[in-house]
């Protein structure tokens, strides 16, 4: 407990140090989630140690600390915008594995870091870590994974941070003959399937955006024309339209978990905006709209007869009569 209350006072002084206006005792308390007394005891431990802190008062009248660059040793050199994107994409699979304490202990890594470096550094590359993480959405799922060419993951990562279109040679299920075309990239879907997301100039198309399978594309050129795109697309958005990454139109979803499966299917988040409620008879009722059917079925069949599905119709009759009993499943 003692190692752990220095290291956070180690990170106190470090974040200190990083913010140029300085830390307010709302600040301690939101950034190490504490009460208002032990922030204080925080904030007074560290001004014991670096008593050159300098206390200010903003115009909203509350105080804030901060102690002069340099002040700490410097133990990590320039970091790019690439290093810390990495670190804030694992904290993201964390989470979405639901694995807390990693994904936590990750986050305090990427923290720590951003504190440890240049404030002149940090200015520059902070934009284009925002601009990798908005590009990049999360749609994990269990099973195989696709081999990617790392040539097309990085040079698709360089377009992306720096705005510009590709010129992919691609080959579709349709037309399997690979075939170049001109994409201005939104960003990456990564899920048991690997997906560009952009919208594609030459040949033009009506669809847009368009899902490209990174497996399937055999190389790419990044252009020097910037890349177009809809002010009003939002990564994020387009991803919770699907339950997996495959795109369709949403609808209603309603599953009915058994008793037996209801507190299992407690510890799953099946979509970003599902509700539940616990029906009187001990079952689970999950609702979401989301598109990707097919996904869907191919999930629901690993809970057995433990799950029913009651809408959409066409799912029901996809996965209802293919179940097998919940107590034999793994």
């Amino acid at each position: 407990m003692r190692h752990e209350k220095g290291e956070a006072l180690l990170r106190l002084a470090l974040a200190m140090q990083a913010a140029r206006a300085g830390l307010t005792l709302r600040d301690i308390e939101e950034r190490f989630e504490v009460g208002r007394r032990t922030a204080m005891r925080m904030r007074d431990a560290v001004l014991r140690v670096f008593p050159q802190a300098i206390e200010t008062e903003g115009d909203d009248r509350q105080k804030r600390w901060h102690i002069p660059p340099g002040t700490l040793d410097r133990l990590v050199g320039s970091l790019s915008a690439d290093d810390l994107a990495v670190l804030q994409s694992a904290v993201r699979l964390m989470e979405d594995q639901n694995r807390a304490v990693e994904a936590a202990r990750l986050a305090q890594i990427s923290q720590t870091l951003r504190d440890l470096m240049r404030p002149d550094h940090a200015r520059r590359v902070e934009p284009d870590v925002d601009a990798l993480l908005e590009a990049e959405g999360l749609a994990c799922r269990p099973g195989p994974r696709p081999k990617l060419d790392p040539e097309v993951v990085l040079a698709l990562r360089e377009a992306l941070k720096a705005g510009v279109a590709v010129r992919l040679t691609y080959g579709s299920r349709r037309n399997p003959t690979p075939t170049p075309r001109v994409v201005h990239p939104y960003g990456v879907l990564h899920g048991h399937r690997h997906y560009l997301v952009g919208h594609q100039s030459d040949p033009p198309v009506a669809e847009s955006p368009r899902l490209y399978s990174l497996p399937r594309i055999t190389a790419i050129e990044p252009l020097t024309r910037p890349a177009e795109r809809d002010p009003d697309f939002d990564l994020a958005a387009f991803a919770r339209r699907a339950f997996g990454v495959y795109q369709e139109d949403p609808q209603d979803v309603v599953w009915r978990f058994t008793p037996q499966a209801a507190e299992e299917a407690k510890r799953f988040t099946f979509h970003p905006d599902q509700t539940h409620e616990d029906a009187p008879d001990g079952s689970l009722i999950v609702r979401f709209r989301a598109g990707g059917l097919l996904e869907m079925a191919w999930h629901l069949y690993t809970w057995g007869d433990g799950v029913e599905v009651l809408a959409p119709p066409g799912l029901a009759e996809m996965v209802n009569p293919h179940r097998r009993a919940w107590d034999a499943m793994p």
